[in-house]
């Protein structure tokens, strides 16, 4: 989205335009973010993320490069790994052309430069809040997934392991931060429960009605379906089976039932609770 031009942004904005960009009371009933859409994102995003892992697993865990100090960085300081070292440099290029305004967009590291273009004026659709899991993202990234999708050996292809990385990265991070808006696309279909639950600070409570079991349900399983046919080598005898695949199946259901699916849940909660505890009663009404 930050790299939109301006067509493919005017068309952006007029997708958007309905979530109270103007400012003022929001019909809640006249909503482009449809569960369905966002959920249709969400579906894309899963091809993005297991195409990354595959990329990443064909080089070697290289643990060093997530180490302070164990590869030498010439003329820097700062004390950071080198995977670190990696995004800050490429983050501090990215928020100069306003990749960091996008609502949809969160950095690893700081400090950033401010943006050199002008800014976009995206229409208001998520209340304001600074709700961030990106450490929560990279500890389970570095502790949990490189491990299960590389070999424990060290290739000395740093710089190809952490350009794969960063893509990992960036990408769950989009995907577990989408929440937020999933989150306030629930909200304004039930905005008064919600808003109790999070007044009596009742986390279980908005867990329960956020959860779809169904929709968990048909995500592993198409998940599982897709793990298996990107993952394949097609010159394989094996086709269509789990033999000799690039990244093992269930690594990424685990990826999703131990850490995206709660990282996302831990995302809306406490993005409902600032929605909640700053709605104002009223049917129309979105808290500015």
């Amino acid at each position: 989205m930050w790299l939109l031009g301006p067509q493919s942004v005017a068309l952006y904005l007029h997708f958007l335009n309905v979530a109270g960009g103007g400012g003022g009371a929001v019909n809640f009933t006249d909503n482009p973010f449809t569960l369905d859409k966002l959920r249709n994102t969400l579906i894309r995003l899963e091809d993005t993320i297991i195409f990354a892992l595959i990329e990443r697993a064909q080089f070697a865990a290289n643990k060093t490069i997530y180490t302070p100090g164990g590869v030498e960085l010439i003329n820097t300081t700062g004390g950071r790994s080198f995977l670190e070292y990696f995004l800050w440099e490429t983050e501090k290029v990215h928020a100069k052309v306003r990749r960091y305004t996008s609502p949809d967009e969160y950095a690893f590291t700081s400090p950033l430069p401010e943006p050199v273009l002008p800014p976009l004026e995206y229409p208001k659709f998520l209340y304001p809040n600074d709700i961030n899991v990106n450490d929560s993202i990279m500890d389970m990234y570095i502790s949990s997934i490189v491990p299960a999708i590389c070999q424990d050996t060290d290739d000395k292809q740093y710089g190809s392991s952490a350009t794969r990385d960063m893509e990992c990265l960036q990408a769950l991070s989009r995907r577990i931060h989408y929440g937020k808006f999933i989150a306030e696309s629930k909200f304004r279909a039930d905005p008064e429960t919600y808003a109790r639950l999070a007044r009596e600070n009742d986390r279980d409570g908005i867990i329960e009605l956020l959860t779809n079991r169904e929709v968990e349900k048909k995500l592993l399983a198409r998940l599982r379906h897709k793990a298996l046919v990107y993952g394949q080598t097609m010159d394989q005898e094996h086709e269509g089976t789990s033999a000799h695949l690039r990244i093992p199946v269930d690594t990424v259901l685990e990826l999703y039932e131990r850490w995206v699916i709660p990282l996302t849940k831990l995302v809306e909660v406490d993005y409902l609770i600032i929605r909640g505890l700053a709605y104002k009663s009223g049917p129309t009404h979105l808290a500015d």
